[in-house]
């Protein structure tokens, strides 16, 4: 059983005009078997919260502890972060020219295991998760998210997430640019992974669709670079009723 354990985490984002504070004072604990809904308006400091906790170099950790099964991550570089069993399934997932997906994909797993995968075996591994998420083969050759429409790239971070099988995942707005019907075999994938694997699963959004279809034991909403309100599922049903307008408030009223 993993833990991930977030405490009073302040953090800042590096600009031009300089260090501007965007996290102030995150606590969040996610265990093995739990999917937490983060949940909030833009510019609220969500994604910040899984950039920070990934080891993104463009935001500084001022203060606070990330621990995962009681390692400081903060610690750790980001590829140390990735082999200890985190994963970020990232908002806008970048292209790498000349880099084949089949490639990019044996190189992650070995990094991760610690050793390559035996080729006849990956192969066969690969495909049948691709065929899950009803990702055509011949994706396979091309360089990664090279062309791809948001709905592919999407279905690729899930394909990542299923080969490397991490003790912690954070799904960055996993459901931007997605049609029904990509929102519904990517729902199902992280639905999939969530059951049959001992995994915590941060998963990032303002909107509430996508827990129609992925069930949340918690739901956190975020505002003004912290948590100010948890519950449970009914907490997304209130969110899509009435707007975040009554915790953005409440953000702007809390101390510093």
């Amino acid at each position: 059983m993993a833990t991930l354990e977030i405490k009073d985490l302040h953090a800042s984002v590096v600009t031009d005009e300089g260090s501007k504070e965007i996290l102030k004072g995150v606590d969040l604990t996610v265990r093995s078997g739990e999917i937490h809904a983060i949940m909030g308006p833009n510019g609220s400091g969500k994604s910040t919260l899984s950039y920070a906790v990934a080891g993104h170099p463009k935001y500084e950790v001022t203060s606070g502890e990330v621990l995962l099964d009681g390692e400081n991550v903060l610690e750790m570089s980001v590829d140390e972060r990735a082999r200890a069993g985190l994963f970020l399934a990232m908002q806008y997932p970048v292209e790498v020219p000349g880099v084949s997906m089949s490639n990019f994909l044996r190189s992650a797993a070995t990094a991760v295991r610690g050793e390559a995968p035996k080729l006849r075996h990956w192969v066969k591994e690969v495909k049948e998760e691709m065929s899950k998420l009803d990702i055509s083969p011949d994706f396979a050759e091309r360089s990664v998210n090279e062309g791809f429409s948001g709905g592919e790239k999407k279905r690729h971070e899930i394909l990542q997430l299923n080969l490397l099988k991490p003790k912690i995942a954070i799904l960055d707005e996993t459901d931007s640019g997605l049609d029904v019907d990509a929102l519904r075999v990517v729902s199902q994938g992280v639905n999939e992974f969530a059951a049959s694997n001992e995994v915590g699963v941060m998963l990032i959004t303002h909107y509430t669709r996508i827990l129609k279809h992925v069930k949340a034991d918690r739901v956190h909403v975020f505002a003004g670079g912290r948590i100010v309100e948890s519950g449970g599922a009914e907490l997304a049903d209130e969110l899509e009723e009435s707007g975040y307008v009554k915790y953005t408030e409440k953000a702007d009223k809390a101390p510093a």
